[in-house]
């Protein structure tokens, strides 16, 4: 059974250029870099004895940090190219990372995260963009699937390594570590990384025929953008009110948020691509599969109010865990899929920032319910927002399904 699995494995991954292999290790050592993140509020509540309330405010400009600096990566890489916006990225992410430690008043710290997210999210728009100069046209969903795995593989290491290091150290020892490890991968890209110019030919060539679906008049891709929304708004419930809940009503240490945490990301890796594998194979329906993740993503979150067994947590992660392998990859596609010949990009850029607003508004209002009403409102609000995004979705299947018969007619 493991050998079958890992050569399901090799055989997934086979013909992938050097290049690709060398972006995934480069984005696997950001990624584990990036500790700091879920344990975020917690060194916000213990260390700098903000509010509940600050500590969403300050989330809410990571937010909009994240919201303008994927913006700004797609402007900067179409003027400077890919490999520029990527290394300053990496380098002027490290030292902003390793200075944060140094910021304590409440304004300071939410300029400083605004600013940091600004810069380190240029990465991700960059990031994409490479994959198409350094893969065949053939290979880049394959390669895409390979940064995605390294991501998690990164996630699911590095809230169990920052917990050991808060554990042995403090909270400024995640800071240094994480600008580190974006500074030591800025000399891996130079090291290994040859600039590349995107070929002319491979861009696709835009239809600019008024019959052209546009993205702006597509009410079908509007309301699939509300359901993202809805999805992300719960689903960064997971880094931002999450680990506090974890340590103020269960007791446990970062070490044991971090183990809890990493389950995910690990998760991920281990049965993401067997899943997908089995789920292309069979030709289930995509759009029931991503309604069926909006349901396990609700009960993830209502499931922590029934009992105060701490094998809840445990249980409630599972549900989250699947329901984002279920949702992620296959809303991605629907947003690829639905997009016209040529205009790819910015059906794309609106999914991405659907997750960007998301953001903003997701850390605020969950500090704000816990901080008025507790946890259990919150976790019910969530839920319901889940079963929202539910009846959303069945709506978008019958709106496509309408679509589906007029374009057959």
């Amino acid at each position: 059974m493991v050998k079958r699995t890992f050569i399901t494995y090799q055989d997934s991954f086979r013909g992938l250029s050097n290049e690709v292999w060398w972006l995934a290790l480069i984005t696997f050592i950001n990624r584990a870099g990036t500790m700091v993140l879920p344990f975020m509020t917690l060194y916000l509540t213990k260390d700098l004895n903000f509010s509940l309330a600050q500590v969403g405010t300050i989330m809410s400009c990571f937010g909009v940090g994240s919201l303008l600096g994927s913006w700004l990566g797609g402007k900067l890489t179409d003027k400077i190219g890919f490999y520029r916006v990527m290394f300053w990225s990496l380098l002027i992410t490290g030292f902003l990372f390793i200075a944060l430690q140094f910021i304590h008043s409440f304004i300071g710290f939410a300029l400083a995260i605004f600013i940091t997210m600004s810069i380190a999210d240029t990465f991700r728009p960059a990031m994409f963009v490479s994959l198409k100069a350094y893969s065949k046209p053939e290979n880049q969903t394959r390669s895409l699937t390979l940064i995605r795995l390294a991501i998690n593989l990164g996630f699911s290491l590095g809230p169990f390594l920052g917990g050991i290091i808060i554990a042995t150290l403090n909270y400024s020892g995640l800071f240094w570590v994480d600008g580190i490890t974006c500074i030591t991968a800025v000399f891996l890209l130079k090291l290994v990384l040859s600039k590349r110019e995107l070929s002319k030919k491979s861009e696709a060539i835009v239809d600019t025929s008024e019959t052209q679906r546009s993205v702006y008049r597509d009410k079908p891709y509007w309301l699939f953008l509300v359901i993202v929304f809805l999805m992300g708004f719960i689903f960064l419930q997971l880094f931002t009110t999450m680990p506090l809940y974890y340590k103020e009503v269960h007791a446990l240490s970062e070490v044991q948020i971090g183990l809890v945490m990493g389950l995910n990301g690990f998760l991920i890796f281990l049965f993401e691509m067997p899943l997908i594998h089995y789920i292309e194979k069979t030709l289930l329906n995509r759009m029931k599969i991503i309604t069926w993740s909006l349901v396990l993503f609700a009960l993830s979150f209502i499931i922590l109010n029934v009992s105060s067994w701490v094998g809840v947590l445990i249980i409630g992660m599972l549900f989250i865990t699947f329901g984002e392998m279920l949702a992620f990859p296959f809303t991605n596609n629907f947003a690829m899929n639905r997009a016209p010949k040529g205009r790819e990009g910015r059906y794309l850029a609106l999914y991405t920032m659907a997750f960007s607003v998301a953001h903003i508004f997701s850390a605020k209002t969950g500090m704000e319910i816990i901080d008025r009403f507790g946890y259990i409102t919150n976790w019910f609000v969530m839920g319901g927002l889940g079963f929202v995004a539910v009846i959303l979705m069945i709506f978008l299947r019958d709106l496509l399904h309408k679509e589906k018969e007029v374009i057959g007619n």
